[in-house]
């Protein structure tokens, strides 16, 4: 009798091991396909697997890889499995595809009005980005998935259980129609802005309102200016400011200047800007004023509200020469040595003479703005947007002396000026700043500067300086000077002047152009392949789809066995920064590849001592470049791991600047961003400390990121 129990205890732990190897095997097959963007017959084939949980995992995979081949499969999982989560999953993947085959099984989900509230919010969800993704020769079929998405909504006011709507499908639904932008969507959602039963519609449809630049509900938002949720009033004040409504004005200034949450007095200074009413301008200096009393060099947390309100005054007092604001925005600058490009914008929006006299005159002013890209390239890129804000005036003598001082920063190197110092300068990453900046006053001459810039060795500068050519009008001596920069990118740690030199060509539209481009065709950088296979497409220039080929990943199987390994472990990142320490929950589950990037990059101290480069508050604080100037990265991108974890407040999410472009900057929101759901990663959310990430602004520091691992408890 021993004996077969203890045969049966022993098969039992084989078959147990045997699934587990299984689902092992399985996974990883899965996560190398979506590094390698890869879909094959066997991820097929996986969408079939009796195991619902493997079913639900290869769907996410087909969304990730975004291959339409799979749209056929992801279409039957949403019409016939059995499974409520894997057709859930079926349709976000069918968004995430963005194709327009996708769109007619999402269509029959919004039609059966009685299918379970998880899949009718997926279905929605995935309908607005298939109908933001459609070109424009598609606008019918468009506004077709715009009406649709309508109609849901209005469903969701009507239904008569119980007199609610359903949350989440009403929630997607919001930021299905901010992506989808249908005709005539102002009326309906602003009746959401009168749900009494959940503060976080309100939310959405203010926000979904303000960023279509709707004009409806303006009665109700005006009652939700004292609502109780601050979230509410801070949407609600951003919009009545889009509005115009001169009605609003007082509720935006209490808002402004007593609200308790800094959030909604950022956005009501945000909306009174908008409103352009000058009356604001009195008492906006006056709180300006008292929030800087305090030690601004230690960067408090009234900076970030500081700053909003030097923004505001440069439109509302433009070229008024108020001398008490520009007494206050000129302590500002000494304070905080021109750091903060808002000042100066300000300043020169405000008095633009005064602002050069403050820079000095002739060579002096010379010696002094190259003085200061050899200290402190910050600065120096504050006084280059001051310099280039002078271009919008249309005032010859100003713009004459200002175009002088930014060809004197862009010969920084040949002033004859010898500063010591005992740290790195990069004075050179000021210089994209500056020649955005001379590019504003469209001199004769930019093609000649930008074509002399792609010499330089700054990655950045190079790209900013394609940029440039690429807006102007084309010609064979750009074309050639392009061509010429090309090789060098093969060399590059990032990819900017690479794609930047690409986009570029493709606006020459001549055959010289396309046939360079082609010679990024060879690039072991996906990311360039795609691009010059789009280009050359757009150009009529042939359809190279079939060079894209596979993604060469730098990730090896022992990588993916050590991001899986994560999986249900409790995984912490403790952020120290100057504020304070917040920690973060991360989510191997959600995105094992990119918390597996970015417990590397901790291990190895990446994060320590770098500044966080950019804070707009009630959005996000965003940090990881090692540059400072919001274009630096690890020398590498990893790919996307869209998953289903929504930008609430406090989620972790990787920053991008397209698709498949992340590496170490990350950000934490500060307040829900539905707008981001499924275009961003989620790889984490803060636990602990998020009143230390509101009180960050522009210029603190990570002083270290430790990462702790431990067994979940059971």
């Amino acid at each position: 009798m021993l004996n077969r129990i203890t045969t049966s205890f022993v098969v039992c732990i084989l078959l147990v091991s045997t699934a587990f190897a299984q689902k092992q095997s399985i996974d990883v097959t899965i996560i190398q396909a979506e590094d390698q963007r890869h879909w094959s017959d066997e991820l097929m084939q996986l969408l079939l697997n009796q195991s619902p949980v493997i079913r639900k995992r290869a769907a996410l995979a087909a969304g990730r890889i975004g291959d339409e081949g799979a749209v056929k499969s992801l279409s039957g999982l949403l019409e016939h499995d059995k499974d409520d989560g894997v057709r859930a999953m079926a349709a976000f993947a069918l968004g995430e595809i963005e194709a327009e085959s996708g769109a007619n099984a999402l269509l029959a989900v919004l039609k059966n009005t009685s299918a379970p509230p998880e899949i009718r919010s997926r279905a929605i969800e995935g309908l607005g980005k298939i109908a933001a993704a459609l070109p424009r020769e598609q606008e019918a079929r468009q506004r077709e998935l715009g009406a649709a998405i309508l109609d849901a909504l209005k469903f969701e006011l009507e239904r008569p259980v119980r007199g609610l709507p359903d949350t989440s499908v009403t929630l997607f639904g919001l930021t299905a129609a901010l992506r989808a932008r249908p005709a005539n969507a102002g009326p309906t959602i602003a009746q959401f802005l009168t749900s009494s039963y959940n503060p976080r519609i309100r939310a959405d449809a203010a926000n979904a309102l303000a960023r279509l630049r709707l004009k409806d509900g303006v009665d109700q938002l005006r009652k939700l200016t004292s609502d109780t949720d601050p979230i509410v009033r801070a949407n609600a004040a951003r919009l009545l400011g889009l509005d115009e409504d001169k009605q609003s004005y007082e509720p935006l200034l209490a808002l402004a200047t007593n609200d308790k949450d800094s959030r909604v007095r950022v956005n009501a200074i945000r909306g009174l800007a908008s409103l352009k009413d000058a009356r604001a301008a009195d008492p906006l200096l006056k709180r300006g004023q008292f929030l800087s009393q305090r030690n601004l060099a230690n960067l408090l947390p009234e900076l970030n509200e500081i700053l909003e309100i030097a923004t505001t005054l440069g439109p509302l007092l433009a070229q008024k020469n108020d001398q008490t604001a520009v007494a206050w925005l000129r302590k500002l600058n000494e304070t905080l040595n021109h750091r903060a490009p808002e000042v100066d914008l300000a300043f020169v929006r405000i008095a633009p003479a005064t602002y050069l006299a403050d820079l000095g005159a002739g060579e002096q002013a010379k010696r002094k703005v190259q003085e200061t890209i050899l200290l402190d390239w910050r600065a120096a890129a504050g006084i280059a947007n001051g310099l280039g804000e002078i271009a919008a005036l249309k005032q010859s003598d100003l713009a004459a002396t200002a175009q002088n001082l930014l060809r004197a920063m862009l010969d920084y190197r040949n002033s004859g000026l010898n500063i010591n110092t005992l740290v790195a300068v990069h004075s050179e990453y000021a210089i994209p700043d500056v020649l955005r900046a001379l590019a504003a006053f469209k001199p004769q001459d930019l093609a000649a500067v930008a074509r002399a810039q792609l010499n330089e060795s700054d990655i950045i500068i190079r790209s900013t300086a394609a940029d440039l050519l690429g807006d102007l009008q084309p010609s064979e001596e750009n074309t050639r000077a392009l061509a010429t920069a090309w090789p060098q990118t093969t060399n590059d740690r990032l990819n900017d002047a690479a794609l930047s030199i690409l986009d570029a060509l493709g606006k020459q539209k001549t055959a010289a152009a396309n046939e360079q481009i082609k010679e990024a065709l060879k690039s072991d950088d996906h990311l360039i392949r795609r691009r010059a296979i789009a280009i050359l497409k757009a150009n009529g220039a042939g359809d190279f789809s079939a060079q894209m080929g596979t993604v060469h990943t730098r990730n090896t199987l022992a990588d993916y066995n050590r991001a899986l390994a994560r999986i249900g472990k409790n995984v912490r990142a403790v952020v120290t920064t100057s504020k304070g320490s917040f920690t973060m929950e991360l989510l191997p589950e959600a995105a094992p590849l990119t918390v597996d990037n970015f417990v590397q990059l901790a291990q190895r101290d990446y994060f320590r001592n770098v500044t966080i480069h950019r804070v707009v508050p009630n959005f996000v604080i965003q940090d990881g470049d090692p540059r400072g100037d919001g274009n630096g990265g690890p020398g590498y991108q990893i790919r996307c791991e869209i998953n289903e974890v929504p930008y609430d407040r406090a989620a972790v999410g990787m920053a991008l600047s397209g698709k498949d472009t992340g590496g170490s900057q990350w950000f934490v929101t500060h307040s829900p961003q539905p707008h981001l759901d499924g275009g961003y990663t989620v790889f984490g959310r803060v636990v602990a400390g998020m009143d230390v990430v509101d009180k960050i602004v522009r210029g603190d520091v990570i002083q270290s990121v430790v990462i702790r691992q431990e067994n979940r408890k059971r």
